[in-house]
């Protein structure tokens, strides 16, 4: 009996998950397929602080009108806004963002405001150096 060899690299998973993430696996049979659109949301070359980093995905929701306290995260990576419009004050910029956009986050301090009407949800795609 053969032993199949297992992969525990941190920096393997990290560029695998990062490639599927942001769109740089080029090819797959999949794409060949007919009624399939495929679109990036969003592409940024990233020199990574650390070899080793934990990679989490959050998902966030936000009631109506409801505004962060100033804040920042544990590392930088791409925002999908899932439902609704943010508006987004990050490094004495403000940007507003609704439904189905994507925004780089630095781990800047910064607040997010939901200014639409009702809920809104971010998936929070974060790169944060291991401890």
């Amino acid at each position: 009996m053969s032993k199949i060899p297992t992969i525990k690299s941190t920096a393997f998973i990290l560029a695998v998950q990062s490639a599927l993430f942001l769109g740089n696996v080029q090819t797959a049979s999949a794409l060949e397929k007919p009624g399939m659109n495929r679109t990036v949301l969003l592409e940024k070359k990233l020199e990574l602080s650390s070899p080793n980093i934990n990679t989490k995905m959050i998902r966030v929701a936000f009631p109506p009108a409801f505004k962060t306290p100033w804040h920042t995260h544990e590392g930088p990576g791409p925002r999908y806004v899932v439902k609704g419009t943010l508006k987004v004050v990050e490094g004495g910029k403000t940007n507003t963002y609704s439904a189905g956009e994507v925004f780089w986050e630095s781990g800047e301090l910064m607040s997010v405001e939901n200014v639409g009407d009702d809920s809104a949800e971010l998936i929070i795609f974060e790169l944060a150096p291991i401890k």
